[in-house]
């Protein structure tokens, strides 16, 4: 029996120019870059311009996506932007890339699920795709985290980094076999607000009329990470009969090289099957799955057929898997 799927068609993204060394941190605040590698396994991240935006980092890598996917921006009816640091409380970001590329049909909105926004936001087009409401969507991730941190607090302005990342998903028939359908083949979402307190940001629109900074319990979200990352990835191989030697690649949050390493551990997925960028730019929050996705687009890893798992936590606490056949 057939089954609707939604299929990658092509990936992109966008890192901003300047980029800040981990020796360029230890010049201005109380820490090394032994330090910092060792505990994160990051090396580097991107600080977005003055004057340049999320919904510019936003639109520069919708825009490589659809270079990649071979496929015309007004193809296109549904963006879904998953952001934690929008341009304007409102209107969406979403819109301001829909205007940058031309196109005024369709929806265009943005999604709030912190680092693990990019997963919400392919469940949500997955969704609207299967049921025949839209036909071909851009799922994007963008982020400036650099404008929430607090630059003083060694325990996380090291940790992040701004960027952007986009897919290209295409509702298309497939033969309704999980093990060989491509596309988008199960997604699984959780959250709890009982640990707001270990991951948020201290400013608002309706409770302190500022932006706030970031603020987290590091040891709190490390103690956590592992245990919600691997329940939402066993559900996705409960539900498709799949398990850790289907996977072709493991594309995780990249937020911290310890995190990725017991959670692959965990789920006795090999190494060589991991793919890490974290060292390259740092925790972009809800662009790190797709930054990742396109390095490894790039350098040829990910190829048409190969099953992908894509995992994510994030502030909330919010956390998801996704299987996806590319």
């Amino acid at each position: 029996m057939t089954q609707i799927r939604s299929v990658v068609l092509g990936c992109g993204s966008y890192l901003p120019e300047q980029v800040v060394t981990n020796a360029q941190l230890a010049a201005r605040i109380d820490t090394s870059d032994e330090w910092i590698v060792q505990r994160t396994g990051i090396r580097e991240r991107h600080i977005a311009a003055e004057g340049e935006f999320t919904s510019h980092l936003a639109l520069k890598a919708a825009q490589a996506a659809l270079a990649d996917a071979g496929v015309d921006a007004q193809s296109i009816d549904l963006i879904v932007l998953a952001t934690s640091t929008p341009d304007n409380t409102f209107p969406a970001s979403a819109v301001a890339v829909q205007h940058g590329l031309g196109i005024n049909h369709g929806a265009a909105f943005d999604l709030q699920a912190v680092c693990s926004g990019f997963v919400f936001g392919l469940a949500t087009a997955d969704n609207f795709l299967r049921t025949g409401a839209f036909k071909r969507a851009l799922v994007i991730g963008a982020e400036t985290f650099s404008r929430i941190l607090d630059w003083t607090d060694r325990g996380t302005c090291v940790l992040f980094g701004d960027g952007a990342g986009a897919v290209v998903l295409e509702a298309q028939e497939q033969p309704g076999n999980a093990a060989t359908d491509r596309g988008i083949v199960t997604t699984h979402l959780r959250s709890d607000g009982r640990h707001k307190a270990k991951l948020f940001v201290d400013g608002g629109p309706s409770s302190t009329q500022t932006v706030g900074h970031l603020r987290m319990e590091g040891r709190e979200v490390f103690k956590h990470a592992v245990g919600m990352i691997t329940d939402v990835i066993v559900d996705a191989f409960k539900a498709t009969g799949l398990n850790a030697d289907s996977i072709d690649w493991f594309v995780p949050h990249q937020a911290n090289k310890r995190i990725i390493d017991a959670s692959a551990h965990k789920l006795h997925i090999a190494p060589e099957k991991v793919v890490l960028t974290v060292d390259l730019h740092g925790n972009t929050s809800a662009a790190s799955i797709p930054l990742a996705l396109s390095v490894a687009r790039k350098d040829g890893r990910i190829k048409r057929g190969d099953l992908v798992l894509l995992e994510a936590m994030g502030g909330g606490f919010t956390w998801g898997s996704a299987l996806v056949r590319w």
